[in-house]
């Protein structure tokens, strides 16, 4: 009996090399991604990576503080992923990224948070004795500090977690102390009253980066200032008429501004609508551009132009305060109201007139100022008159309106009344709006004789911004800037250190005193201020009773300003710090309070480079609001997808430009992923088994593989320009683009069959498992930044699980490997292989064909590309299974018809020679080859 099997009943699957892996098609992310945390933190990654990092170049990303209060949203995610990314890279790139995370721990939010509490059950804060208060606060920090910790942990953002900075640590308040009183001591800083930002709600003044704009309608009214002194004989018996958006700053009148080069009319009324407040007869002063609008605002139907005057001329008018002689006002509006010439006054609306209430608007107070005006306190802390104002006393200022325009009304001097709906500032915190009020408030000033302005420009000039119109538009804010006010009137933060002598109103400037009060801070922090006698800090040389001392904190952009001086200085860092890495709106915010704060206290900026992202938006390219429901969560999307998906996000995203985020985009990213995944798959299946044994030198490689090796040094080159410049913009979509067209549609697909059938001692296979070889080290070190998870699970796949590729640093590119010329005859290559694709993908639409292995070709080539590659690199480059080379200078496309042979079962090619085998009647000559070998993965069944 015969036993032997036929070559049609012999199986060959075994015999090919398929690729085998335990890396998994599936990334099933949000259940691996914890346990790869959990590793990191068995092993201490971050512990040997700066054991590692010993002797290298200290690279230092200094941690912009987020605030300490609520869940982390999209935006956060966005900053601290890509500060993860630009660390990670730093570090791969040679450097020692020691990155040090932190928190912004005081201010009015948590103070708000807390009083809620207290309004729930209608307590009063005030009653609450200070230092209940703030350990209250101090423990509602800690509790998001360590909820956020764990958030961002779990978007695989690395650092110094066990040791993260706060600005609540005591040895933080000390330092914050300590460069209040630097400040103090050199001389630049001072109390003064001037108008500033102020919410009644919260009772404190805001600084601008507290400040949000939205739509308000206000009560517009427009007011007669009668002349009693004028200039000019046209004005005898006129009333300058004004037109202002905020009528509660009536009181606080003490002057009215004109243009020095605009046109005044001098009109009589001659006829008036039945409901308008206007009289025929009267004469008003109007500026003529404006005239049109406000006879059509102020119900006049005639009149007559009597004069007209040049604003220059106006200057020396006296006019009465439109309240003058109110009865019960007891003379309190009985002062003269000069008219003043401005180049703040513009003809865009209104009346050409703006009227001047020093203690309500900067312009207002400088022009009081240069002119010698009182700045009278009409509005206390809580947005309510003070007690002796007028008429008024009591009015919250939101609610004046109409009793200011019923006190004009009966004074005969209210000439018409509106509203306006307008941009209008309010608090970022309460959404109320504000006031411009003058209090006593402590100010660094932005000129004088420390020249903070000019040397924070200069710095500016000096300082690398990614993108760089950055450089513009925060050096037209420090530009345009008033004097910082640094108080607030708050207790949730580091007090304003300064004891003030009462017989001569200035701050004490002694170093004893500030080494005592820094002293106490470092020990128990800030709470010593107010838990400790004011002796303990002025010691014995001053005595208490000669001093106040100051309660008010110091502004939270201040303290977070500050934080290079203990994150860096104190710890023995660097400084200036390499980078600073926040949203566009901290041009505003901490990159202006940092570079103010430096430049007051050190002369020069605190970082070297400023980095700013763009905002989230919908997929809409709306703004996110819960209302809307468009808000996208990080913590959703790392348990739906995980966190990869959306850090590969953030680097496939133009970061300096606004981004979009939302379900359909996330899907794409997922798409994105799948592909960078697959990648990663095909190679690690590919390897197994690979060793040393199979090296190949690099000349002895195919084109084909030389080919990959210079598009892998190409791609490290922008890699490490990135590296350097900060600007990854493209960077990662490149790299996708080089993985799915490069390696998956065309390398991997031509290499299949090589790496498949060929017996593994062939010079092809062994050259395109290097090259593998060379693809898996470079990806997994070039995606371990971005997709932090996923190449530590590819890594580990074929090195252990003991090993990490974060501990790895990026592949250096031999020379050799850039090759121009071979690329550009590739490029020339792929070209024309687009025109036998082509033909073959119709064939199969009409069910001529069914894989291009069925197909031979005939392809025209022209005497320039006749030499590119013969017949048989023409058939492994097009994957068919014959090419036949023709002259033709048009060179159209290839001509595909049915290959002529049989199917052998091992490739899969068609092939004549298939059936000359006598023991493989089945297979080509090279499969037969291969298996009679005895090399390959498994005897033929």
């Amino acid at each position: 009996m015969n036993d032997a099997v036929t070559d049609s009943q012999r199986d060959y699957h075994d015999t090919v090399f398929l690729p085998r892996t335990s890396f998994p098609m599936r990334g099933d992310l949000p259940n691996k991604e914890p346990l790869i945390l959990a590793k990191w933190d068995k092993m201490d990654l971050w512990g040997r990576l700066r054991a590692a990092s010993v002797g290298r170049p200290l690279f230092i990303l200094h941690d912009g503080p987020p605030y300490a209060n609520g869940n982390i949203h999209i935006g956060t995610a966005l900053n601290k992923i890509h500060k993860d990314v630009i660390n990670r890279t730093r570090q791969m790139a040679g450097y020692d990224a020691n990155y040090i995370p932190g928190w912004d721990c005081h201010g009015l939010p948590i103070e708000w948070k807390i009083e809620e509490g207290y309004r729930a059950k209608k307590n009063d804060k005030d009653t609450v004795p200070i230092l209940d208060f703030r350990a209250q606060c101090r423990a509602y920090a800690a509790d998001w500090m360590a909820v956020q910790a764990t958030e961002f942990r779990r978007l695989g953002v690395e650092g110094a977690w066990r040791d993260r900075y706060a600005t609540m640590d005591h040895g933080s308040e000390a330092a914050i102390a300590a460069e209040i009183c630097k400040f103090l001591l050199n001389g630049a800083l001072y109390r003064g009253l001037r108008p500033v930002m102020w919410s009644p709600v919260e009772k404190t003044a805001l600084a601008e980066a507290e400040i949000e704009y939205h739509d308000h309608t206000s009560a517009t009214i427009w007011v007669r200032f009668p002349v009693v002194r004028p200039s000019v004989p046209a004005l005898n018996g006129a009333a300058v008429a004004i037109w202002t958006t905020t009528p509660w700053t009536i009181p606080g009148n003490r002057a009215v501004a004109a243009g020095a080069d605009f046109d005044y009319a001098v009109i009589a009324v001659d006829a008036v609508a039945e409901t308008s407040l206007a009289r025929v007869g009267e004469k008003l002063v109007i500026a003529e551009a404006l005239l049109p609008a406000v006879l059509r605002d102020s119900g006049i139907n005639a009149h007559r132009v009597l004069a007209v005057i040049k604003g220059a001329d106006l200057a020396g008018t006296v006019m009465a305060h439109p309240l003058r002689g109110a009865a019960r006002a007891d003379g309190g509006y009985d002062q003269d109201t000069p008219l003043l010439l401005a180049d703040f006054v513009t003809t865009e609306a209104g009346t050409g007139f703006v009227h001047i209430a020093p203690g309500h608007g900067e312009d207002d107070f400088s022009l009081g100022r240069a002119n010698g005006l009182d700045v009278p306190e009409t509005v206390g802390d809580d947005g309510s008159f003070n007690a002796w104002v007028p008429l008024f006393a009591g009015v919250h200022v939101y609610k004046a309106a109409d009793p200011v325009s019923a006190a004009l009304t009966e004074a005969g001097t209210l000439l018409a009344r509106g509203s306006i709906t307008h941009s209008y500032p309010h608090s970022w915190r309460s959404r109320a709006p504000l006031i411009f009020r003058a209090t006593p408030q402590w100010f660094i000033p932005m000129d004088g004789p420390h020249r903070i302005r000019e040397t924070a420009l200069a710095a500016l000039a000096a300082t690398q911004f990614v993108p760089d119109q950055g450089r513009n538009r925060i050096g037209s804010m420090i530009a345009a800037r008033p004097d910082w006010c640094i108080s607030r009137q708050r207790a949730w933060g580091v007090p304003i250190t300064v004891f003030v002598e009462k017989r001569s109103g200035q701050p004490l400037r002694d170093p004893a005193v500030v080494a005592r009060i820094i002293a106490a801070f470092e020990a128990e922090g800030a709470d010593a201020w107010y838990a400790s006698p004011p002796s303990r800090f002025l010691g014995p040389d001053h005595d208490p009773n000669d001093f106040e001392q100051v309660m008010d904190i110091v502004d939270v952009w201040f303290e977070s300003g500050s934080t290079h001086a203990f994150v860096l200085e104190k710890r023995g860092l660097p400084w200036p710090a390499d980078l600073y890495l926040e949203g566009s709106d901290q041009h505003r915010g901490w990159f202006q309070s940092s570079l103010l704060e430096a430049v007051g206290t050190r002369g020069r900026a605190p970082f070297k480079a400023v980095l700013t992202d763009g905002f989230v938006m919908d997929e809409k390219g709306r703004k996110m609001s819960k209302s809307l429901g468009n808000t996208t969560a990080p913590d959703e999307v790392a348990d739906k997808y995980g966190a990869d998906i959306l850090r590969l996000w953030v680097m496939s995203s133009d970061t300096s430009e606004d981004l979009r985020i939302g379900p359909e985009i996330l899907k794409q990213q997922a798409e994105l992923y799948r592909r960078l995944r697959n990648t990663l798959r095909f190679a690690l299946g590919s390897l197994d088994g690979f060793s040393e044994a199979e090296r190949v030198a690099v000349a002895e490689m195919p084109e084909l593989e030389r080919w990959v090796l210079h598009r892998l040094a190409e791609i490290d080159a922008k890699f490490r320009a990135a590296v350097e410049s900060y600007d990854w913009t493209g960077v990662y979509p490149e790299l996708h683009n080089f993985c799915s067209l490069d390696l998956s549609a065309f390398y991997f697909d031509i290499r299949k069959d090589a790496l498949y059938c060929d017996r593994p001692d062939s010079a092809r296979r062994r050259a395109a498992r290097c090259v593998l070889d060379q693809l898996h080290r470079y990806l997994c070190t070039w995606l371990a930044p971005v997709l932090c998870f996923t190449a530590e699970e590819a890594w580990c796949a074929r090195f252990g699980d003991s090993a990490s590729v974060h501990l790895e640093q990026f592949q250096t590119p031999a020379a050799g490997w850039r090759d121009a010329a071979l690329a550009a005859k590739w490029d020339t290559i792929r070209a024309t292989r687009r025109r036998i694709t082509g033909p073959i993908e119709e064939a199969r639409k009409a069910n001529t064909l069914g894989s291009s292995l069925q197909a031979a070709v005939e392809l025209p080539l022209n005497a320039d590309h006749e030499d590119l590659l013969d017949a048989a690199a023409w058939a492994e480059i097009a994957i068919v299974s014959s090419v036949t080379l023709v002259s033709d200078t048009a060179e159209p496309p290839a001509r595909v018809t049915p290959a002529c042979g049989d199917k052998c079962a091992r490739c899969w090619r068609v092939l004549p020679e298939v059936g000359s085998s006598a023991d493989h009647p089945s297979l080509c000559l090279r499969c037969t080859d291969a298996v009679d070998s005895g090399l390959v993965r498994k005897p033929a069944a």
